[in-house]
């Protein structure tokens, strides 16, 4: 995929060979990587990097898999500590009455109605969720699969962390109930 990261990069190669020609431009990759941390993070706990779209999860001292993730639009955003308090398979979604609000055409069929969209394949939390709490309280934002893929690495979503299907399969299986989720 050509993105402005390398168009930028690749511009900067050719005004200024002798100096931009020493750093090649790192393309985003989604993919599930081990990779060291910092050492304060503790094992078993996740951290999310808006800016850098990866959600890390630590794995032992120093030590994490990475995933690529897309992030909540500006404004929209999850920020702060919550636990894992529920886990779901193939979760039925409704979007809030805020989502409805702030786009009634894309979701015309919730308006003024109980609607919830069953589990599966064109269900926009894909094929697993986590849903974030505070104290106890739901906050509405999920760390969950997506229907579309090329939405990983960007700020699209209403809030939302979404995960390509696969990895968020993944990470399900790793992180248990009360798991600790950081959004920095």
């Amino acid at each position: 995929m050509f993105t402005r990261r390398i168009f930028l990069a690749g511009t900067a190669a050719s005004l200024l060979p002798g100096i931009a020609s020493a750093k090649k431009a790192v393309e985003y990759d989604p993919t599930p990587q081990f990779v060291r941390i910092k050492k304060q993070f503790v094992p078993g706990q996740l951290l999310v990097a808006p800016r850098s779209f990866y959600l890390y999860f630590v794995t032992e001292p120093r030590k994490a898999i990475r995933y690529g993730c897309g992030v909540g639009k500006a404004g929209l955003e999850f920020t702060g500590t919550a636990t894992i308090d529920v886990k779901k398979e193939w979760p039925t979604w409704r979007p809030t009455e805020e989502m409805i609000e702030r786009d009634p055409v894309a979701y015309a069929k919730f308006k003024d109605n109980e609607y919830v969209q069953p589990g599966g394949g064109d269900n926009p939390l894909g094929a697993r969720a986590l849903y974030l709490f505070q104290n106890g309280v739901d906050t509405y934002f999920r760390i969950h699969g997506t229907t579309q893929p090329q939405t990983i690495g960007r700020a699209v979503s209403n809030g939302c962390i979404r995960m390509l299907n696969e990895h968020v399969v993944d990470l399900y299986n790793r992180v248990p109930i009360g798991t600790v989720v950081t959004v920095v």
